[in-house]
């Protein structure tokens, strides 16, 4: 049964225990894919998970001209192949949400693969496994569509994207309501 990235942004109190998770997924190389942001550091303390959110049809791909970037059949857009990345950094440029770095030494993007060497095989990614929160949370589309039934907005509306966001993407997530305006009912 396939599985998806669901990001209940609310829940998020910063812990940042999926950016420590991160580091630690095969092929990372210890280093750091997401990142954690203070919505509004002198007002709050509201924090908010920000990753790849890996685009059925994303920018960052379709701007490489090398070629360098492979959607993986489970829909996951992967870091740049190194025997292909020219260093460009078109990718990063196209990307809306401003996910793929570029390492200058290596001369290589790199950004979320939704850890596909353990997604690939239904285990949820790191940053999903160590969360204590349940802010990221590896479910299945028939989940998904009770939470869409259980949750809803202040306006009837539940929204698992949000016209900001560039296309369909593979990760979902409830927006919060400091960015729709609105309050949650639960």
């Amino acid at each position: 049964m396939k599985k998806l990235l669901f990001i209940e942004m609310d829940n998020c109190i910063g812990c940042r225990s999926c950016l420590a998770a991160c580091t630690q997924c095969g092929g990372h190389e210890e280093r750091n894919r997401n990142y954690v942001i203070d919505v509004n550091p002198l007002v709050n303390h509201q924090t908010i998970p920000l990753m790849c959110l890996h685009c059925v049809n994303p920018a960052c791909a379709r701007s490489c001209p090398a070629q360098a970037i492979q959607i993986h059949e489970t829909g996951a857009v992967l870091s740049a192949l190194v025997e292909k990345c020219i260093g460009c950094q078109n990718c990063t440029i196209a990307c809306p949400y401003g996910i793929p770095k570029f390492d200058e030494e290596q001369n290589l993007m790199y950004k979320c693969d939704l850890c596909i060497d353990r997604t690939k095989d239904g285990i949820p990614p790191m940053c999903a496994s160590v969360c204590p929160t349940n802010t990221l949370q590896w479910i299945t589309e028939d989940e998904l569509a009770q939470k869409k039934e259980s949750h809803t907005l202040q306006n009837g509306e539940w929204q698992a994207s949000h016209p900001f966001l560039e296309n369909e993407t593979n990760v979902k997530m409830n927006l919060p309501g400091i960015l729709q305006g609105k309050v949650k009912l639960f």
